[in-house]
């Protein structure tokens, strides 16, 4: 199954459907249902011959591997999900074991928390341009509308009841998830925090993978533009070219490389001014973001091809 990474015209489309393939090999849905006290885990795969459920796995597997906004990360040393991947991948824990453990590790975080969130967890081992790659789609269950029939004594009554395990339809994209490589155990993950004993925390890095997650590439475009944007109004300079001039380095950079260095951004945006040039530095490094990020050009193309500049009269 081949598939396009971010958006562009159709040629830029066409090209890039053609560099990532992808197929799902297994995969398996464990249901921890807060709202019923019900943890179900699964002791079976899910079939993947059923077209419908092929379709529903595969647009959104598709959906979050070429989002812009996933954050890299590394395994922390002593990780107990990498020891475990390490055992799966040996042929010394089975897919559905090592799913289960996934789950579990899953539900004691959640339980944990202030606010439970009731999740389907889709674990699927894929296969991604020839290298073994596990996803973990985290599907954070919505509240939905369906109709109910009963039987009454005068006759059939038909109802509108909330149905609270809605799963999010094809077209819609899921908030949580993670992709883990082999060879480097390379992470790309997007999650969003809860409070655990008065802590926040994120339940995919800190507890179920036990990594370290970066800015990721779409982040990191949004705080240098910011950061040049803010410098160049903070000593009376117009923001609107100071942004052009980022955006503009940023595509021409995609060009020759796929990282972006905010500090070299910083040193051709502002370089007739070693004062302002200085404070970018400075709010970089502030910002934790000081390091180089790897850039989709497709993304970038995306960023450069607008820019909103804000007049006296509005936006």
């Amino acid at each position: 199954w081949a598939y396009g990474r971010g958006t562009g015209t159709l040629a830029e489309r066409k090209e890039s459907m053609m560099e990532t393939t992808i197929g799902v090999n297994k995969a398996i849905l464990h249901i921890l249902d807060f709202n019923s006290n019900l943890t179900v885990f699964s002791a079976h795969e899910l079939e993947l011959a059923n077209s419908s459920v092929a379709e529903f796995l595969m647009k959104h597997i598709e959906k979050a591997y070429c989002d812009s906004g996933a954050k890299p990360a590394e395994f922390n040393p002593d990780s107990r999900f990498r020891k475990q991947l390490a055992a799966y991948r040996a042929g010394e824990l089975s897919f559905v074991d090592f799913s289960v453990e996934i789950a579990t590790w899953m539900v004691e975080a959640i339980a944990s928390s202030d606010k439970q969130i009731s999740t389907d967890l889709l674990v699927c081992d894929l296969t991604v341009n020839g290298e073994p790659v596990l996803a973990l789609l985290k599907c954070n269950n919505r509240m939905g509308f369906t109709h109910q029939v009963t039987q009454a004594d005068t006759g059939i009554r038909n109802e509108i009841i909330n149905h609270y395990a809605i799963l999010p339809n094809p077209s819609q994209k899921i908030d949580e998830y993670a992709f883990v490589g082999s060879v480097a155990a390379a992470i790309r993950l997007a999650e969003k925090k809860c409070r655990i004993d008065g802590q926040e925390v994120f339940v995919l890095s800190d507890v179920v993978l036990d990594c370290a997650a970066k800015v990721s590439p779409k982040e990191a475009i949004s705080r240098v533009t910011a950061i040049a944007r803010k410098v160049a109004e903070n000593h009376g300079e117009n923001p609107a070219i100071a942004v052009s001039r980022a955006k503009t380095f940023i595509l021409e950079n995609t060009e020759v490389s796929e990282v972006l260095d905010p500090v070299e951004l910083g040193q051709e945006v502002f370089a007739e001014s070693p004062i302002l040039r200085q404070e970018y530095l400075q709010e970089v490094d502030q910002a934790g973001i000081a390091g180089a990020v790897k850039i989709d050009r497709n993304l970038a193309v995306k960023t450069g091809r607008t820019q909103k500049l804000k007049t006296d009269t509005g936006i």
